[in-house]
Order: C-alpha cells, then structure tokens, then sequence
C-alpha cells in the first residue's frame, strides 16, 4: 500500500521518464530544493510545478488527497483537484501571476472519502521560480479548519436559540453581579423588570440599585437570603415581589450560583429573573379559595353541634368578623314591622356592640327600603355614599358596612350584618362570602329552634307516654304469648308436612321394592328363573329411596360435601351442550359468561346437580317453550343483604338461572323452599328439588334467592363464596369410567359391623375380582393388620361400637404406610365430616352405594 510509504521514498520509485520532466537526475536545482523544503516540513504543504502543474506533497498533505492519494503524484493540479477546480482557478491564476493568495475559512467538497462532504480550509499560495528567478508553479501550505467553524456556528445558534428563549419567555433577565466591585450588569429584560435604566444596568449599577425595587415586605427576607448565599459561596433562589414606582406588584423567580475566587470566597454571582406574576396570582387566588372554603366548613361544623339558637348566632358573629378583620359584626330579627332585635354579635371594641330592641329606620329609609327588598346593602363611606342617605351610619361610627337582609317567602324577617369605623372598599369575594354565611347561619338558628320546639313537645309527651306504658307491657306480653304459641303451631306443620311427605315417598318406594322382592320370590320359587323386570323394579324404587334420603341430607345440611376451587365459567360451559340436548327443542339455552370471573368454592358435583335441577325446573316451567338463561358474575354482599340473608358480608360469585316461563305468585314463593312443597302434578316430582338446592347454598356457605312475577318468568340467584388461594380450579367432572375389575393381589380389609351391610360389601368386592378380608370391628380388623396381615386397602364403616372407623385408620396407618382408606357411613356428624364437609384428603363413600358406586370408588383411590 502507498500509505505504508514516506512521500521522499515514493518519489524516488516514481517512473518520471514518462512525465513531461524527465528522469529525477535531470530536473533543476531549484525543484530540488523546494522539494527538499516541502518533504521536511510537518505542516501540510503540495507543489504544482511546470507548464502542466504537475503535484508534489508531503506526508502531512496526503490525508487531505483521501482516496486520491494513490494516483496525485506527478499528474496535472487541474486533474487532481478537478472536483473543486471552478472554486481555486482563480486563486491559481492570481498566484501563477506573481501574487500570493491567503484565504481563511473557506467552504470546499474535497470528497476525500469519495462522496460529498463538507470542510473548511485556511490556506496560501505562494508563486514559486527556476533556476532562471521566473514563475514555474506554486506552493501551497494549508490546515482544516471545519472543527473551528461547526464549533462557533453551533456556538451562535444556541446563543441564537438562547435569545429567542429569553425573549419569547416570561420577561427572563439575566445578570451578572462582581460581589468584590459591587457591580451588577444585566440585560434589558433584567433591568426592565426591577425599573432600572437599561444603559445603566448594561454598564453596570451596584446591588443595593436593584434592592431599591423589591417589594419592602420581602426586602429584608432576600437581603437575608442573598447573604447567606454568598457566605457559603452556594446557590441562590427566592421568589419574591417588585414593587414599581405606579404601585404595581409583581412577582418574579431568581436563580443565581455563586463563582469562587482563588481563596474559595465568593467573587461572581451570576444568575436569571423571570416573571412567575400569573403563576403566582392564581395560586394565591386558590390559597384564598381554599381557605375560604376551609373557614366555611369549620364554621358549619360549630353550628351543628351547638343546640342554642343565641350561641350559633354569637359564633357566627365573632368568625365572621374576625375573618374579614371588620370592628363588628352580629344578627338581628325582626319584631312585627317597625321593629328589630338585636342577638348576639361581636366587637373588637372600635365600635360599641348593637342590643336589645330598635327601630328599622333607625339608619335611615334607604337601608330600610333596600333590606324589604331583600337587596343587600354595601356602602364604602356613609358620609359620601348614596347621595348622602346614610349619614345615620357616619353618626353612629360607621364608614363602610354590609348588611345581607335573610327573607322568608319574600319578606324581611332577620338579617346580618357588619360593621367598621374606617372607610373600606368591599370585594366581590368578600360579599358572596358574607351572604353565604348568613343563609347557612339563618338555617342553623331555624334548625335548633326546631329541636328546641321539638323537645318541648316530646317532654309534654313523656308523662302521657309513661302512663300508657303499663298498658303498653301488658298487650306486649299477650302479643308475645300468642305469637310463641303460633311458632309452635307453625313449627308442628312444617314437622307434620316432613314427615307425612317422607312417609308418603318412602311408602311408594318400599311397596316397588316390597313387591317386587315378593314376585321374584315366587318365581323362584316356582323354578321360573325370568325375574329381572321385578328385581329392576325393585333396584328402580331402593335407588329412588336412596336419591330422596340424599335431598333430605342436602336440605337439612347434613350432606358430606367436598368443597374445591371451581372456576364456574368452565363448568357451565361443560353442562351447557348436555342441557342443550335434554331441555329440548322448544328450549332456547343461552349462557352469558362474565369476563374476569373470580374462582368459587364448592362441591363441583352437588354443583352441576343444582344448575341441573333449577335448569329442568325452569324447562318445566315453560311447556310451550321459551328462553333459559345461565349467567355468571361477581357479587358484593353488603352489611344490609348479609344481615337479611344471615350471610357474610363479602366476595361472593353469582350464577343466576331464569326462564320465561309462567312464574310464581308472592304466595308460591314464599314456599319455594319448603320441603315437598310442589306445583306439579302428581308423578312429576318430590318437592325437595329446590330444598336440596336450598341446603346445599347454605351447607356451603352461600345463599340462594328466588325472583318472579307470574306471566314473565323467574330467576334464581346462587351465592356461593369466592375462593382465596392458589389451589388448581376444578371444572367439569369428567364421564364416569368404564367398571374396572379388581387384581387378586389387590387385598381389601372389610370392617362392618353390621353383618348384612359387610357381607354384602364382601361379596361385591369378590365379585370384582379383589381378594377380600373382613372384619365385624374395629379391634378385629387391628389384631388381623398386627398378626401381619397385608393390606391393599382400609374400607371401613365410620360408626361403630368401641373402636369408631377413624380411630382405627389412626392406628393401622403407622403398621401400613401404603395402605389406602375409604370411609363409608350414612350419617354425616362424625370424625371424617365436619358441619357437612369433608376432611381434607379423606376419601369418601356415602350409604347407601351400589356395585357400580362401589367398584369407581375402590378403582378410583388404589390408582391415584
């Protein structure tokens, strides 16, 4: 590469027999020497030479060739720089003509990286001579100077930027204070602002000139602060007010940082002003507001508490006057039409207070025309004001005053006023203030007038009411007796209807099961072995049975339920298409499922039970067909509901079902619940559908509430509590599996002590296919595990005689630590279930089950 090179070697390889100035040991001592100077120079220097200007350089030069630096050696100036040629021709031509040329800063595209760019140069050109002393070329020495000129270009553009910000802001002035000389300088905005003379503040004035026009109240305080700024050689900011010489006021900011000298002390203190007069009036005008509003409010609370008419009028008085600083101040009312009486007021001792009884007119007919009138009298001087018509008030003290006349269906009955010895001009704000304490002053003084008449009344009341008392305590007491004596009776038919209504359903079941037990008997015993369709009878009515005890165990909460984290979107999606199937075609189904839904806490089966069961009363409800509507959301339960309800207050998730059809009358719904209580026909149903409903809400925590009219539909509205944590939600049960047979080498320990109920769980885990031990106790099924019996699995009633089912499984688990448990029992208050739910982990096989029941309960635990 060339740049690897020194120019002097690059010189001596050039081919120059070729160029127009011959071999190198040919050419004339005067180019020899100048190219001697050129080489040696730092600074970079070119030399065009001959009739074709031919280039030399030095090595500082051949950056500036940038990608010509390859190809400039001895070829024609004109060829080289070709691309800014128009600029230099001139200079060429001036110099080759025996004048040197200098420029400063000029503007040219060398394009040394080959693409345009933008430089600046300081230059000459000198005319350089042979040997014979005439002109055979130029030198040129040359430097950029492109930082320089961006540097001061983008220096006066923000002084520029700087000037506009300046102009174009809230008159900002800067200045500049030489603390040693006491001498400040500032611009004309500074100046201007602090009412200086601007050729004055340019050449400079000293510190105490531009103190002259702060505001006196402020003075002392930025003295103070521009002091304590210059001590510490710190920074300076205050905002204060200038005060020019037509009494205008305004507002400014000043910024300032003090400069040390050599010793650390302060020696220049340079700093901006800027007019902050807008800011600061509105935020005095909302201070004002504030505290206008502050001194209403407080003044409202200290009339509410006070009880006596004369006391409010006396605070009132006394806050009001205070808070405007008037001499005084009080509260008269009127006495027929001549006459008023004063109550109580205030003085600051200026002016004598105003008591007792005095005449309308006694400050002239123009206050006491414009009082009737209801208009509010403002006077600034009495002695000028008005042509003269209140000069009553001059007589008594009285220069300026307000009086806020207070009427009563158009007539003058009281009123407010202030007064002050001294002539005073009153501000709109002022004025609306005094008339709103006056109205809120009036209303308080007519509110504990009315207590007042209210306790007088209530005390003529208080002998009427004792003597009536006695008589009072007597009915109270026959009332009471009647009405215990009808809770009793109350309480005996809903007894009565329960139990007639279990008796009636139980007598049909049993006489399905009864019978048909009798004719297959017969049969059998006849040798006649076709007796399904009495033992499907019979299995159809034991079921029944068992499905009725279940809503009773739902109704009165006793049923074993195990609560998990549901998220109930999920769940009515999963029902929704099995509804859609079974409610049928006359049934429109519609879901409208909340967006953000909280988690609900319940039993997911008994769940999907209840939308069922209300979902097939609502299909019943419309036989001409009609529209169901499942719908989802969340739900706050208020102090209010939650006492109506006898609920907790709280988060609660909602799932409402209605239909379009007939509706119920105020007198079915109030028995909707009620156990057996039915509108449809006989067959068509229990009555305890909406009591299991009714249970289970309660058993989990929730509450249910029916809505209706007859002819539009119903609604029913479940409150089932919001899960807190992080348990995995449960969502739809899935189908149940397929009936899995058992493994010989699966061992199941039967505990039953019940003979009948054990052989039967005996024979339909063999039946199965499982290996099967038994045992009539609790202490019996202990000795087997101890004798070292394995066991696969624990199945064991819950109450027994002597040893209860969970204190054996306590025991047997330490011996067997892989062997699983299931419980079973028909009667939920015990150790495995507490008020109706389910222990934690606790598998669990409610009474009575059948072999399908049975065998998912059994495959379910031992594959977990």
């Amino acid at each position: 590469m060339i740049t690897e090179k020194t120019l002097a070697r690059e010189m001596a390889e050039h081919d120059w027999a070729q160029s127009p100035l011959g071999p190198r040991e040919g050419w004339p001592p005067a180019l020899r020497s100048t190219l001697a100077l050129l080489l040696a120079c730092p600074t970079p220097m070119f030399l065009a030479w001959g009739p074709d200007l031919l280039c030399f350089y030095n090595d500082a030069y051949r950056p500036i060739l940038g990608y010509r630096s390859e190809t400039a050696l001895g070829r024609p100036f004109r060829d080289v720089w070709a691309s800014i040629w128009s600029d230099i021709e001139p200079l060429v031509t001036t110099t080759l003509a025996g004048e040197s040329c200098t420029v400063t800063d000029m503007r040219l595209d060398l394009s040394r990286q080959g693409r345009p760019e933008e430089s600046w140069w300081t230059f000459t050109y000198s005319p350089v001579f042979d040997d014979a002393g005439k002109i055979a070329g130029l030198l040129c020495v040359t430097g950029e100077t492109t930082a320089r000129v961006v540097a001061e270009r983008e220096r006066a553009a923000a002084a520029e930027r700087l000037d506009l910000a300046l102009s174009a802001g809230n008159s900002i002035g800067i200045w500049d204070w030489d603390v040693l000389a006491d001498r400040v300088t500032a611009d004309t905005r500074f100046a201007t602002l602090y009412g200086i003379d601007p050729d004055k503040a340019a050449a400079g004035a000293s510190i105490a000139e531009f103190f002259a026009g702060i505001h006196p109240d402020d003075l002392s305080r930025v003295q103070s602060e521009v002091l304590d700024a210059v001590e510490r050689c710190g920074s300076f900011r205050s905002e204060y007010r200038l005060l020019n010489a037509e009494g205008r006021v305004r507002w400014v900011s000043a910024q300032g940082r003090c400069i040390a000298g050599a010793d650390g002390r302060c020696e220049r203190f340079p700093g901006v002003s800027y007019d902050i007069t807008d800011r600061m009036t509105s935020e005095l005008a909302i201070r004002a507001a504030k505290a206008e509003r502050d001194f209403v409010i407080d003044l409202t609370a200290r009339q509410r508490v006070a009880t006596d008419p004369e006391t409010i009028i006396r605070i009132s008085s006394e806050a009001l006057g205070k808070r405007l600083g008037v001499n005084r101040a009080g509260f008269y009312r009127l006495l027929g039409v001549k006459q008023m009486r004063h109550g109580g007021s205030w003085t600051d001792g200026t002016l004598a207070p105003l008591t007792g009884v005095q005449a309308v007119s006694a400050f002239g007919a123009r206050a006491e025309q414009r009082r009737r009138r209801g208009k509010t009298l403002v006077f600034s001087d009495s002695r000028h004001d008005n042509d003269g018509d209140l000069l009553a008030y001059a007589e008594d003290g009285v220069l300026a005053g307000l009086c806020v006349p207070l009427m009563n269906a158009g007539h003058w009955q009281a009123g407010i006023y202030l007064h002050h010895a001294e002539v005073r001009h009153w501000t709109p704000a002022e004025i609306s203030l005094v008339k709103e304490v006056a109205e809120m002053t009036w209303l308080a003084v007519e509110r504990a007038e009315a207590l007042l008449r209210l306790s007088q009344r209530v005390d003529q009341q208080s002998v009427a009411l004792a003597e009536a008392t006695t008589e009072i305590k007597a009915e109270a007491d026959r009332r009471s007796a009647a009405e215990s004596q009808l809770r009793q009776l109350q309480k005996m038919e809903s007894l009565g209807q329960l139990t007639g209504g279990i008796a009636h359903d139980f007598n049909n079941m049993l006489a399905i099961i009864i019978g048909g037990l009798n004719l297959a008997q017969r049969r059998l015993a006849r040798g006649e072995s076709d007796v399904g369709k009495y033992l499907d009878g019979a299995m159809e009515g034991a079921t029944r049975a068992a499905t009725l005890t279940q809503r009773l165990l739902a109704f009165s909460r006793q049923q074993p339920l195990s609560p998990k984290a549901i998220e109930p979107n999920k769940l009515v999606a999963g029902l929704a298409e099995m509804l859609a199937r079974s409610l049928g075609e006359l049934v429109q189904l519609e879901t409208i499922l909340s967006a953000g839904l909280w988690k609900a806490k319940a039993d997911p089966a008994e769940l999907e039970n209840v939308i069922v069961n209300l979902a097939v009363n609502g299909r019943d409800a419309m036989p001409e067909g009609g529209k169901l509507t499942i719908e989802t959301s969340n739900a706050y339960v208020d102090d209010a509901y939650a006492h109506e309800a006898e609920l907790a207050p709280g988060q609660y998730v909602q799932i409402a079902v209605s239909d379009t059809g007939t509706g119920m009358s105020p007198d079915v719904m109030a028995k909707a619940f009620d156990p057996f209580f039915t509108t449809k026909s006989v067959g068509k149903g229990t009555g305890l559908g909406l009591s299991q409903v009714f249970g289970f809400a309660r058993q989990s925590g929730g509450h249910v509430r029916v809505y209706s009219e007859v002819g539009h539909g119903t609604t029913f509205k479940l409150y089932l509590p919001r899960f807190w944590g992080d348990e995995p939600p449960t969502t739809v049960r899935s189908a149940p599996a397929t009936l899995r047979q058992g493994k010989p080498s699966d061992i199941v320990l039967v505990v039953e002590d019940e003979e009948r109920v054990r052989n039967n769980s005996v024979e339909a885990l063999r039946e199965l296919g499982y290996t099967v031990l038994h045992a009539a106790s609790g202490a019996e099924a202990l000795a087997i595990i101890e004798a070292g019996q394995d066991v696969t699995l624990l199945f064991t009633d819950v109450v027994m005689p002597g040893m209860t089912g969970r204190q054996l499984a306590d025991r047997a688990a330490p011996l067997l630590p892989k062997m699983k448990i299931v419980f079973t029992t028909g009667y939920t208050r015990n150790a495995v279930v507490h008020n109706g739910i389910l222990d934690p982990g606790t598998n669990f096989l409610p009474k009575p089950f059948g072999i399908d029941q049975l065998a998912a309960k059994i495959a379910e635990v031992l594959d977990a």
